[in-house]
């Protein structure tokens, strides 16, 4: 009898646990799924290489802060949509990846990150990034398109490419899709790149590491049948979600990519 009571105590109290942090993770999901930083509008950005500062327009009220790396030569364009934290002094960083195979490079932080104003949502930041896309055309000369998107990024990066094709669209650690991804938590977000790859009609390139544990690897090879027989899925060992760029590997898959 008191082990029958034991074991309702404990089934109870694992219940109540599951759906208190259900409820809690619901109602705050937008401040686990969007994690940007804010700068104030006289931050000054400080990189290693040469940059130019834009405001794109987006909505009657709100602008998006964007970056723009210029590269000796430029080969291309690169449209760069970053992950779910920070802003754009942390992802600026990376562009010399991209500079240094001839590509001039432009990042944009989403809504309420860095210097952008407004409020991040899931059909905002398509709607944004499709805004950014045609500004790029408009404003920066280019022949060739490259548009590159990381984690929460590749969702954004996928949704544009099936609206505005690109040459080239380059997936760093994606998922499946969000649900999938947040500890099995339903969201009220899909970010679905499964969703948005089968309508791409340009080369894909997805990158992802053996140990992600933001978004293991099993995720993203989700995506793998969806891709078309000249898409490419490149596995890094002992890659993780933050440290691709470390492997040599990563760097010379991205060159071939760039040629």
């Amino acid at each position: 009898m008191k082990r029958a009571r034991w074991m309702g105590w404990t089934i109870a109290i694992g219940l109540f646990t599951y759906l208190l942090t259900y409820v809690v993770f619901y109602f705050f999901q937008d401040k686990i799924v969007f994690q940007g930083k804010a700068l104030a509008p006289a931050y000054q950005f400080q990189f290693q290489q040469s940059f130019e500062e834009h405001f794109i327009k987006v909505s009657e009220t709100d602008s998006v802060n964007a970056i723009f790396f210029r590269a000796d030569s430029a080969r291309g364009l690169m449209v760069y949509f970053h992950g779910n934290a920070d802003n754009l002094q942390r992802w600026g960083q990376y562009a010399v990846d991209f500079t240094s195979q001839g590509y001039n490079v432009l990042m944009a932080d989403y809504r309420g990150y860095g210097k952008s104003t407004g409020k991040p949502d899931e059909e905002i930041l398509y709607s944004d990034a499709k805004q950014i896309i045609q500004w790029a055309q408009k404003n920066i000369p280019h022949n060739k398109l490259v548009i590159y998107g990381r984690s929460l990024g590749a969702a954004v990066a996928s949704h544009v490419a099936t609206t505005s094709p690109p040459d080239l669209l380059i997936l760093e650690t994606p998922f499946h899709q969000l649900s999938g991804a947040l500890y099995g938590f339903p969201t009220r977000y899909n970010f679905s790149n499964a969703e948005f790859i089968p309508k791409i009609t340009c080369k894909i390139v997805i990158l992802h590491g053996t140990n992600d544990w933001v978004v293991p690897l099993r995720s993203a090879r989700k995506l793998e049948p969806l891709l078309k027989p000249h898409d490419q899925f490149i596995i890094i060992e002992d890659g993780g979600h933050r440290n691709l760029r470390n492997f040599q590997w990563y760097h010379s898959n991205i060159a071939t990519a760039l040629q």
